[in-house]
């Protein structure tokens, strides 16, 4: 099979697989980002027993790798009664993944807004959460944009773990055509090609939201 046939009959497959990456990493992002938050809120306030929770949950998400952790999800917990469809376990099992990260990357953003910003709230009679809501995370939200966007992207490729579960997102697509065709090199070369375009795509989003959160000049 030559490469323009054997590319004629790739395209509409990966395009499918490809819909269901971005499915899964734009899904996640959205549902990760208000998880994080709140993670990052009650550590900050240092909300006592939820507090503890949250370092917890921030702990073993970052010391247990996302395979695993996808395998507890979709299979694990049918053993406790809870069975999820695999497109479900694969967003709630990336979202929960990415929300620990990206609520480290708030938290570190927070800590490096200047403690007179904290002082400056707290003269002005503003309470803790005030503070920190109106003075310190629009600061935060700001150095913080880099490392999220770098979150979105790694999420992109973590996507394809997702295929353990039968998935058919880019990965598993790439891995069905090479089956039936035996092109190994030119669809792993495809599949790599489309997720740095994905990846490129979401640089660009970053620069611009950048731009539009940076201070004027």
């Amino acid at each position: 099979m030559d490469l323009a046939s054997l590319l004629a009959l790739a395209w509409p497959v990966m395009l499918k697989g490809t819909g269901y990456t971005l499915l899964f990493a734009v899904s996640s992002m959205l549902l990760g980002l208000p998880v994080a938050a709140l993670v990052t809120l009650v550590r900050v306030l240092d909300l006592k027993i939820l507090a503890r929770i949250a370092a917890v949950y921030v702990s073993a998400i970052r010391g247990t790798p996302l395979l695993v952790q996808v395998f507890i999800v979709y299979y694990g917990l049918p053993g406790v009664g809870i069975e999820l469809s695999p497109i479900t376990a694969g967003i709630l099992t990336l979202t929960l993944n990415v929300a620990a990260y990206m609520s480290e990357t708030l938290r570190g953003a927070i800590a490096a807004v200047a403690n007179g910003q904290w002082l400056a709230g707290t003269s002005l009679g503003l309470t803790r959460h005030q503070t920190l809501r109106f003075v310190v995370a629009p600061q935060a939200l700001r150095a913080a944009v880099p490392s999220l966007s770098n979150s979105l992207i790694s999420l992109i490729k973590d996507t394809s773990l997702v295929s353990v579960i039968a998935v058919t997102e880019l990965m598993l697509a790439t891995k069905e055509l090479i089956s039936t065709t035996f092109q190994p090199f030119p669809l792993y070369m495809a599949a790599a090609g489309i997720y740095w375009v994905l990846s490129l795509a979401f640089e660009q989003l970053q620069r611009k939201l950048e731009k539009r959160l940076a201070y004027p000049n």
